[in-house]
């Protein structure tokens, strides 16, 4: 089905680490014809030649790896009709037109950076545990945000027994059922 924008429309979608977000935002960024916009510390880690990993601790003693990758992603999509999709971007960017939060259990986010990438599955579940403790201390000590309290986004969608595309589905019927888009 192709849908049709009903003006300039920015959607936001968050979620913590394996919940699906990267994979459901640029599906839906391909759907509508819009800017996937994802830019995170797997990106800056790219672009500075460093592992996630080495991101992840350089950011705990300099905040500047944070505030880059959350200035430069909302100055990205207020310049276009996109898809923003990051860990803070329902509570960043403040004019999204549809804020969404993928929910996914500990162990499912863990099988699905475990089915993704491979390694040893004990050893990511104690990363993405350390990971989530280290990310919340952050938002909070930033922006005073509680990345645990999502209840104000518009859609809270439980990714764990769903695809991409069923995650997708669903978010396309609330933006045509919000008549942001035409389908």
């Amino acid at each position: 089905m192709d849908y049709k924008l009903n003006g300039e429309l920015r959607v936001a979608i968050s979620g913590k680490s394996g919940c699906g977000n990267t994979t459901v935002s640029g599906l839906l960024s391909q759907k509508l014809g819009i800017t996937l916009i994802n830019y995170t510390f797997r990106q800056l880690a790219q672009e500075k030649n460093m592992t996630l990993a080495q991101v992840i601790e350089a950011a705990k003693n300099d905040d500047s790896y944070d505030t880059y990758v959350d200035k430069h992603q909302v100055e990205l999509a207020q310049k276009e009709s996109c898809v923003l999709g990051s860990r803070l971007a329902i509570w960043m960017l403040k004019e999204a037109d549809l804020k969404v939060y993928l929910y996914a259990s500990d162990e499912t986010r863990a099988m699905r950076v475990y089915n993704r990438e491979g390694g040893d599955l004990q050893k990511i579940k104690d990363f993405t545990a350390m990971r989530d403790c280290e990310d919340t201390s952050r938002y909070k000590a930033f922006y005073n945000i509680d990345n645990n309290d999502y209840s104000f986004a518009d859609l809270i969608i439980d990714v764990n027994t769903k695809t991409p595309d069923e995650i997708v589905d669903i978010i396309l019927n609330k933006l045509v059922e919000k008549k942001l888009i035409s389908g």
